[in-house]
């Protein structure tokens, strides 16, 4: 019975049933971008145009909110070593050069979809018990699936599109101009405990891919070692038995819910040879690299996605501290 799950939402993994994740959609640039906002720089070599050129390098930020934070540091940091940069985490010249800032632009237009609005949206329970009643544990808001599909916080596209209608077919957005690619399949996958990261090595030993996680608890530490892929999930549904876990409600039973983003492994589960232990996704992408988990790894639902695409049972995991 597989144990690990996000530090806010205890519970427990089984077997999961597979399915294919949709595709991300290519949006073209936008003319020109929006005027800058005081919350959030929407300009050239803004933070924002920082986090949509590292998305688009493979070296996530994590969910694109177009704030400074740990996660783009992370990002920064992985990006120059692998470029043979100095390694500042801070967005220098050389930085901006490499990461080819002059020929991107920081937003594209999108036009919702009848298929993006229609939904179902509906909020998602709290307890393991409301849950298991459900049939999927979809996006409790079209903002919400948005924001899965361009790697972005709601909270942005909000920002970015004021007084837009989110549930209108045919209405034009602006967000991040991101450009999701297949990669190419991992030499070698390694968890980093002390920086929070996961790292893409090709045959010759060279990062190619970085993404930020979070990695175990004092509760449950993380595995440190190498460790045997199994199997991949997508889509799976997941097995909650409140034995598992050290912060389980009292009077909880076991209950079984349905497949979902907001499942709470998300949208894939990549199983390891130690017990309980696996690579998933989460309901909660923008806690990522900031909040403990349950022992296993955890990224956003679509870096989950990437990983789980790049890696078959050849691809050694090595967890280090």
């Amino acid at each position: 019975m597989i144990r690990c799950l996000p530090a806010l939402l205890p519970m427990a993994l089984c077997a999961a049933l597979a399915s294919a994740a949709p595709a991300i959609a290519q949006t073209p640039a936008l003319p020109t971008p929006i005027a800058e906002t005081a919350s959030v720089p929407t300009g050239p070599r803004s933070d924002l145009h920082a986090q949509v050129l590292l998305d688009r390098a493979h070296f996530s930020p994590g969910q694109i909110d177009g704030l400074p934070g740990s996660n783009q540091k992370r990002a920064v940091s992985g990006f120059q070593a692998a470029h043979d940069l100095k390694v500042t985490g801070e967005l220098d010249d050389a930085t901006w050069q490499a990461l080819q800032a002059d020929r991107v632009d920081v937003l594209a237009r999108y036009t919702l979809t009848a298929e993006d609005v229609a939904g179902p949206f509906q909020p998602v329970p709290d307890t393991p018990a409301a849950q298991a009643k459900l049939k999927a544990l979809g996006f409790a808001s079209v903002e919400e699936a948005l924001g899965e599909r361009f790697h972005a916080d709601p909270v942005l596209l909000r920002t970015l599109n004021p007084g837009v209608d989110f549930s209108k077919a045919g209405t034009a957005i602006q967000v991040p101009n991101i450009a999701p690619s297949i990669l190419p399949k991992a030499a070698r996958l390694v968890i980093d405990k002390s920086e929070s990261t996961l790292r893409l090595f090709d045959a010759q030993g060279k990062v190619y891919a970085q993404f930020p996680v979070s990695s175990g608890s004092r509760h449950d530490p993380l595995p440190i070692g190498t460790w045997k892929i199994l199997g991949i999930s997508r889509d799976p549904t997941f097995h909650y038995n409140p034995k598992l876990f050290w912060d389980a409600r009292k009077g909880e039973g076991k209950a079984t819910l349905p497949p979902g983003p907001n499942n709470p492994v998300g949208r894939v589960w990549i199983d390891l040879s130690k017990p309980h232990y696996g690579l998933h996704g989460t309901p909660e992408p923008g806690h990522v690299g900031k909040t403990e988990s349950h022992g296993c790894v955890r990224m956003t639902n679509w870096d989950a996605l990437q990983v789980a695409d790049a890696v078959d049972a050849s691809v050694p995991v090595v967890m280090q501290e």
